[in-house]
């Protein structure tokens, strides 16, 4: 049986790329980062918060057996990879990318494009994104690509389903996954208003934006997140600006396998 956990891993603790066209912020192990105390949570491999110059990005790189969302917070991004994919992704569009056996693919920021932004931040300025990488359930496979866009005022003051792969959110994901015990949910909140947790043994709530205060566990801030084993359920609680908060509820754990493997 699980023992109940929380764990608070503030902004300030996070690992740090910075100083050129990438500021990217990692909640886990990631590149040359790398401390074996702190290499996944859940399913979840990889958690990291990048803002991207306007005209740079990720040149073309390979990924395998690994399902991988982005979720855009301002800006726009474009995406293109070896299977003749391409989208822009902008605030409120879920996107997913399987790399199944193994995948080319590039993330450049959209906002040198005159006229290529469908929000209010203007051309020139960065991307602001969160990737999330999890474990698939099988390794190999043919690589996959899916992107939808959820309506703003579904994400008002209530918990939306982006990336399912759990069979209790089989009619409610915008994007799914291959990974049937995990999913991603996302909320914006307006200030005061609240969204109750999931109750799953392994929960990660993450505050990009915003403020919020997690039940029985005080203020979270931007950049801050919270690592729940066996303590679904709670209450969080947007701050006085507001907040936006991505959550992952998880009903497995890596494996040993898992971990080797990545």
């Amino acid at each position: 049986m699980l023992v109940s956990t929380v764990g608070i891993h503030r902004s300030s603790s996070r690992s740090h790329d910075g100083g050129g066209w990438l500021d990217s912020r990692h909640s886990f192990s990631f590149g040359h980062h790398q401390d074996p105390m702190n290499t996944h949570f859940g399913r979840l491999l990889v958690s990291n918060d990048d803002r991207i110059a306007a005209g740079s990005g990720f040149d073309t790189h390979g990924h395998r057996d690994m399902e991988i969302v982005t979720w855009v917070l301002s800006g726009s991004l474009v995406h293109q990879d070896s299977e003749g994919n391409n989208g822009i992704i902008y605030p409120g569009l879920a996107q997913r990318m399987s790399a199944g056996s193994g995948i080319l693919h590039s993330e450049r920021n959209d906002g040198w494009r005159d006229g290529s932004i469908r929000h209010d931040q203007p051309p020139g300025q960065p991307v602001h994104l969160v990737q999330m990488w999890v474990v698939p359930d099988e390794a190999g496979g043919d690589p996959g690509y899916e992107q939808l866009e959820i309506a703003p005022g579904e994400l008002e003051n209530q918990l939306v389903v982006v990336a399912g792969g759990l069979p209790t959110y089989s009619d409610r994901s915008a994007i799914r996954i291959r990974n049937r015990s995990s999913a991603l949910l996302a909320s914006r909140l307006a200030p005061g208003r609240s969204v109750q947790l999931p109750d799953a043994p392994y929960l990660h709530l993450y505050i990009p934006v915003g403020s919020a205060a997690l039940e029985g566990e005080g203020v979270l801030e931007t950049g801050d997140a919270a690592r729940l084993t066996a303590s679904g359920g709670r209450t969080v609680t947007a701050g006085g600006d507001g907040a936006e908060i991505l959550v992952w509820e998880m009903h497995q754990a890596m494996t040993l396998r898992d971990v080797r493997g990545h």
